[in-house]
């Protein structure tokens, strides 16, 4: 990333970015100042009471300042506007009978002066109140970034709400663009960002960071990414910076035929901020137009073997939304907030290009 050198350009100053996730603890050294008290009321419950030290953690990835020792976030002058749903790691009833629908999450959001919603959670179901409030959003010019899931090795399942058409499907890589080994796959992949070895909190007593790896910090990282570019470009619209981040992503494969696994590449921001001159693409250009064209059924032939679950039929939408933390080879941490918070994984060393396949249309 280079992150000292992007920093002379853009450090995130000016932009908000929305953290949907477990919660997010405004009382960690590294995001005193950082989290901003506008949570709507409605969807607010809790929204700043993290019960796994997972979306502190996404929050610090982004933002944090680094203070006191823990973690300086990509976008340093970035803000968190906090946000916790209904996720299968809600053990208290009450808790589960009080905390908001992503739906309503979602739209409360897109009503909001928040550029950026970052998802770091995900499940294997559609939901159509789910996908109308994405709809919504996109209409209201937000980005919006989501883990595209952590069970590669199990089932690889598609993974919602990075499957929707709007969102941005986020894979894990590491610093050379090779796919971690459980980084899910599949023709909703759009961008692939660092998720390897990235310091977390261990827990939610918030005491210890521990190392992990997953498609939630990847997503965290691609949303900071975001932030930096909007910065330095506060006038370009969504679509603008969400194409300069695909125009500029690292690959070793033809533009026009996104992998599976890594979409259109290993996101660096860097190229865009280097560049005075760069040339935006028109405001109202949608970089994933092919992607999210609705009702357009699958070309077979154009599938890739490894996303042979995209002709899946929808499970029941009614369950809780699980977050897609991260498998940690380095903690003895045994959840993937994508069913809860990370098993364990290995890293697979998988150049990006030698799985470079043309991926049909995304369908809701």
């Amino acid at each position: 990333m280079k992150a000292d050198e992007m920093w002379k350009v853009s450090t995130g100053k000016g932009v908000k970015v929305a953290v949907v996730d477990s919660g997010v603890s405004p009382d960690t050294p590294s995001l005193k100042g950082q989290v901003l008290d506008e949570t709507p009321h409605a969807v607010g419950y809790k929204a700043t009471k993290d019960y796994t030290g997972h979306g502190t953690t996404m929050a610090e990835l982004i933002a944090g300042t680094g203070a006191g020792g823990g973690l300086k976030g990509l976008a340093p002058e970035a803000k968190i506007v906090p946000y916790r749903i209904n996720a299968d790691s809600l053990k208290d009833k009450v808790d589960q009978e009080n905390a908001p629908k992503l739906a309503d999450v979602i739209r409360a959001i897109a009503d909001s002066d928040v550029k950026i919603i970052s998802m770091s959670f995900g499940a294997d179901a559609e939901n159509s109140e789910d996908l109308a409030a994405f709809k919504y959003a996109h209409s209201k010019g937000k980005l919006m970034f989501a883990a595209a899931g952590n069970e590669a090795q199990k089932k690889n399942l598609i993974g919602y709400p990075a499957a929707y058409p709007y969102v941005v499907g986020i894979a894990a890589s590491d610093e050379d663009g090779s796919v971690g080994k459980f980084s899910e796959h599949g023709n909703y992949v759009d961008l692939a960002s660092p998720g390897l070895s990235v310091p977390v909190w261990c827990d939610e007593k918030l005491k210890a960071y521990c190392l992990s790896q997953g498609t939630s910090q990847a997503t965290a990282i691609a949303s900071a990414s975001a932030a930096l570019v909007w910065s330095a470009h506060p006038d370009w619209t969504a679509n603008q910076v969400l194409a300069s981040l695909i125009d500029t992503a690292g690959r070793d494969w033809a533009r026009d035929d996104p992998s599976t696994y890594l979409g259109y590449g290993l996101i660096r921001p860097r190229k865009v901020l280097e560049d005075p001159g760069y040339k935006p693409v028109a405001a109202d250009t949608d970089p994933l137009a092919t992607e999210n064209t609705e009702g357009v059924e699958e070309d077979p032939s154009a599938a890739s073997p490894s996303a042979s679950t995209s002709s899946q039929a929808p499970k029941d939408p009614s369950g809780g939304a699980t977050s897609a933390a991260g498998s940690s080879s380095e903690s003895s941490d045994d959840t993937t907030m994508w069913v809860t918070l990370g098993a364990a994984a290995a890293v697979l060393v998988v150049g990006g290009g030698a799985f470079a396949v043309i991926r049909s249309r995304r369908r809701t």
